[in-house]
């Protein structure tokens, strides 16, 4: 597998500093193709979300197996690599693999960096949060300094989205990042929180970009040191492919009349 010569410490590098401009934004390829998009059009680094690359292969979100998952991000990895774009996977909870085997298998892909999150993937509850950083200690020690690591949060996911309070969400980061994180990942924070969360953790505080809300350069004003996009791109893609399949239907539903 190609690998970027330093490619942690240059990706980790690239979510410092960013005061003036603008956050690192990393979209999100589902497979090697939309990757290659995405490389030819200028960004250094990628963000695989589960999401899209589990509905590429036939699963819904949080049902893909590990092995395929991995698979799939080898593949992304191996279409960018000779033109030294780095690439980030979303291994969800870490599919029960052990820390050891979970990192290096992260790392026979190819990618310098990972999202976990703090969401049981099976029962789809929140995990106690000092096992949890437990747990992303082990994982750090088993790294070293070889892959960035993202701590998602899944407070405001499972939260009272009428009444968020970024507290609960606090705590966790501040509790992720003193376990060994790289950056803190508190999907679904409401915008109008992300400068208290900014201002409470000791690291760079990744978003989500919705098409709905802020632009990547208005979260970065907010706050955000990184922006991603989760399964969003690839459900743009596929209602570009679901407008073509009814204009074909159409057109084809004409033609035998």
């Amino acid at each position: 597998m190609t690998t970027i010569s330093g490619g942690a410490a240059v990706f980790r590098s690239l979510h410092h500093g960013r005061a003036g401009a603008g956050p690192l934004v990393l979209p999100g390829p589902w497979d090697a193709a939309s990757a290659r998009v995405f490389a030819d059009a200028g960004f250094r680094a990628l963000a695989t979300p589960s999401a899209g690359i589990s509905a590429v292969l036939g699963y819904a979100d949080g049902s893909a197996p590990a092995d395929e998952m991995f698979a799939a991000v080898a593949r992304i990895v191996r279409a960018v690599a000779a033109d030294g774009v780095m690439v980030t996977a979303d291994l969800e909870d870490g599919y029960g693999l052990p820390p050891a085997e979970l990192v290096e298998r992260l790392l026979e892909t190819g990618a310098v960096g990972c999202n976990l999150e703090d969401s049981d993937r099976v029962t789809g509850r929140l995990k106690d949060p000092a096992e949890q950083a437990e747990r992303l200690s082990l994982v750090r020690d088993a790294a070293g300094d070889r892959v960035v690591i993202n701590a998602r949060t899944d407070t405001f996911l499972k939260g009272d989205r009428a009444a968020p309070d970024a507290g609960p969400a606090i705590d966790r980061c501040r509790l992720y990042a003193a376990a060994g994180a790289d950056c803190v990942f508190p999907i679904l924070a409401p915008a109008g929180l992300l400068p208290e969360i900014a201002r409470a953790v000791p690291a760079p505080v990744s978003v989500i970009a919705l098409p709905d809300g802020p632009s990547p350069r208005e979260l970065g004003d907010l706050g955000a040191a990184r922006v991603t996009f989760g399964g969003g791109l690839h459900r743009r893609a596929m209602a570009a492919v679901e407008d073509m399949a009814a204009a074909l239907w159409a057109q084809g539903e004409a033609g035998a009349s």
